[in-house]
């Protein structure tokens, strides 16, 4: 068995030591046992996380600037940066239209019973949201200290710095050059430390399971059953359309592609941040095929700009919540807030249910209660897991694509 097939077994058989422990725990333990033992167990997570967001500052800035300056000259940076823009404005719109049709079919808001709401939970979630404004979104974009924004880990302030960096140096040509040998250096130092940081995704899996099914039970599946239903059935008709332009574009290197991401499209799932799997998605799309200036130039804008998951979640749980109240939306106030969504919804790829903290900033914007976010709060973590997953399928297959757009996909 591979090393790359062992750390997958690893993970699987850490998904359902976690759900039995978790269910053990639930079932036998007192309520503050029950809440004791989610808090460390979950530490496990933070400690995986917590290694993962060390490597994701520096990788973003060393592989993004070398890969615009590998590109060669910026009359190509702008040709491959605006295809890689045409596909996640398209896919987002997309992501974001497919949740606001599917929630206005299934109504799913109806089925929900507001009684069962403990907007205790909901409480840290309202305090983290700002009322969206023009300044909100810029300061949210542009970095004033680079090193506050590695610090953070503010990826998309990161990627406007590396942008910048990179197209400076680009128009310096050979004077520039040390300074990108350098950086490459750097880049394959920080995907060498991936391996290391990888081994100890079991754990963050294993401590991730175990606190939310200790705390909630396996009744949280039936609870919210309808609604996961509806859900599930939005990230599956998003999967498919995602799928079939994959393979409009890539032909029959779609199946191929899927077994590369297997292994981060499983540590997303389970650790529900699409951030853990950036270090080791940029190895795996390399070896798919996709050449590495391309890769460390599109992966870092896809995580800003093309979280399709989180999309379709956004209107999904924003519109469910206002059905529960009995608001109506006409289709223009709906479409608003689409476009809403689309601008605050950039750069949080990073962070676990970071998706709750912009439906409520949102709802607040519409009139919608923000204490209506307690209505999914039990069932959101399972809700993040497609999420997850599902951005970095968009992302992997955005990557491809303009890899074979360029005529840089090697077979």
């Amino acid at each position: 068995m591979t090393k790359k097939n062992r750390l997958t077994l690893y993970i699987l058989i850490a998904m359902v030591l976690g759900i039995i422990v978790g269910y053990i725990v639930h079932k036998n333990a007192t309520p503050e046992f029950i809440a004791s033992f989610s808090e460390k167990i979950k530490l496990l997570t933070t400690i995986f996380l917590r290694l993962v967001q060390m490597i994701i500052a520096p990788l973003v800035f060393s592989t993004l600037v070398v890969g615009i300056a590998k590109l060669g000259d910026l009359k190509t940076v702008g040709r491959v940066g605006g295809k890689a823009l045409l596909w996640f404005v398209t896919a987002s719109l997309i992501s974001l239209l497919i949740g606001m049709v599917l929630v206005n079919f299934f109504q799913p808001g109806s089925v929900i019973n507001l009684g069962n709401a403990d907007t205790s939970n909901a409480e840290d979630l309202i305090g983290k949201t700002k009322v969206f404004s023009l300044q909100n979104f810029v300061e949210h974009v542009f970095p004033k200290s680079v090193v506050e924004a590695m610090a953070t880990n503010e990826i998309l302030q990161l990627v406007v710095f590396s942008i910048f960096f990179g197209v400076a140096a680009t128009a310096m040509g050979d004077y520039a050059k040390p300074v990108i040998k350098a950086l490459d250096g750097v880049a394959h130092i920080i995907l060498k430390m991936v391996g290391y940081v990888m081994a100890f995704a079991p754990l963050g899996v294993f401590g991730a399971l175990a606190a939310v099914i200790a705390t909630n039970g396996l009744s949280i599946f039936s609870f919210y059953g309808l609604y996961m239903l509806y859900f599930l059935i939005g990230i599956t008709v998003l999967w498919m359309v995602l799928l079939a332009v994959g393979y409009f574009i890539l032909g029959n290197r779609v199946p191929v592609l899927l077994k590369r991401i297997a292994q981060p499209l499983l540590i997303a799932f389970s650790t529900t941040s699409s951030e853990a799997v950036f270090p080791k998605l940029t190895e795996e799309l390399e070896r798919f095929g996709c050449k590495d200036k391309i890769v460390a130039f599109i992966l870092p804008l896809g995580y800003s700009f093309n979280l399709d998951g989180s999309m379709m979640y956004m209107t999904f749980a924003s519109l469910a919540i206002a059905q529960a109240y009995g608001i109506h939306l006409d289709l223009g106030t709906q479409l608003t807030m689409l476009l809403v969504l689309m601008l605050t919804s950039k750069g949080i790829a990073g962070v676990p249910r970071a998706s709750l903290v912009v439906v409520t900033a949102t709802c607040a914007m519409f009139g919608i209660p923000a204490e209506g976010i307690a209505l999914i709060l039990p069932i959101d973590h399972f809700c993040d897991m497609f999420r997850s997953m599902t951005n970095v399928l968009g992302n992997a297959l955005a990557t491809s694509a303009v890899s074979k757009w360029e005529g840089e996909l090697e077979s």
